[in-house]
């Protein structure tokens, strides 16, 4: 019998799955489409089974049984719950490790409650690397449960001096509520990396922007993951003339900026920063083109290129 299942098999859970391997689990795999699982089949990983049908997935893990999620949020979740919920037993466990609306986690907690489910909500970040070698973890539901999951989201989470980088943040929807109001400041914080290398790039200076990112992420005050991120795509590109400074949303700065309404919160760094994501569909300004490279970097997310 394996100790976790994984849903969903695309980059971030096939990530998260050899994260888990890598630490000595035995890991069951599924994936609606089944040659995302065939990959991972086909690589004979020591510690992994891979299903094509849902049941055989659920009835290869040890009791309670602990199954993650990395499907996309919204109304894929709910399918996979649908399903799930006529397969579990009572006292199993579900992560949801993708970003969904806290809302929707705490109803679907609710759900679950009813019928005898341990339900968490896991705000995982870090990317595509950060799910293979070790991410931030922000996992929120029934305390009670969390003994029998505690222990493997710390272990694959990063570690800082030793420690793992994965806190039991609090009851239902706490922990994607967390994640919620992480993206919006990653919004922000990216806006202000593009703004700034808008006005050097305006200038009358002609700056090696690769140079300046490695000068100001090592020693200064802005020194991040995010400005290693801008020196690698000032290396590929260093004008950045091959991408469209176009930057598309996924959501979570709306829905954090949404809760800076409701409870009366001035937000305005990560508001502006989500109105110029819309304004990006209709110029091209370098500094889009420095954020929508930074996300390229981190997440793997798609850039648009020039013609």
């Amino acid at each position: 019998m394996n100790n976790i299942g994984v849903i969903g098999l695309g980059v971030m859970g096939k990530n998260i799955a050899l994260n888990m391997l890598n630490h000595g689990y035995k890991v069951s795999g599924y994936n609606r489409s089944f040659e995302r699982t065939k990959v991972l089949i086909d690589e004979n990983i020591p510690g992994f089974s891979g299903f094509e049908k849902l049941e055989d997935f659920v009835n290869s893990l040890e009791k309670p049984r602990r199954v993650f999620l990395m499907v996309p949020a919204g109304q894929p979740v709910d399918d996979v719950l649908l399903q799930l919920v006529d397969l579990l037993d009572e006292g199993d466990i579900i992560m949801d490790g993708g970003n969904s609306y806290f809302e929707d986690t705490n109803r679907r907690h609710k759900q679950m409650a009813s019928h005898g489910l341990k339900y968490f909500g896991v705000g995982v970040s870090g990317g595509e690397e950060g799910a293979l070698k070790g991410p931030s973890i922000m996992p929120s539901g029934d305390k009670d449960a969390y003994t029998s999951v505690g222990k493997i989201l710390e272990d694959i989470s990063a570690k800082k001096d030793g420690e793992p980088c994965c806190a039991y943040i609090g009851p239902e929807g706490s922990g994607h509520y967390v994640k919620m109001v992480h993206n919006g400041i990653e919004y922000g914080m990216m806006q202000a990396i593009g703004e700034g290398f808008d006005i050097l790039h305006a200038s009358e200076f002609d700056y090696d922007f690769e140079a300046v990112s490695h000068v100001w992420n090592h020693g200064s005050v802005v020194r991040s993951w995010l400005m290693e991120l801008a020196e690698e795509g000032f290396a590929a590109d260093p004008k950045l003339e091959k991408i469209e400074g176009v930057i598309d949303a996924n959501g979570e700065a709306q829905w954090t900026i949404e809760e800076a309404l409701r409870l009366n919160v001035p937000a305005t760094v990560i508001a502006h920063s989500l109105f110029v994501r819309s304004a990006s569909k209709i110029d091209n300004s370098f500094s889009n083109r420095v954020v929508a490279t930074l996300r390229h970097g981190f997440g793997g997310h798609a850039v648009k290129t020039r013609k």
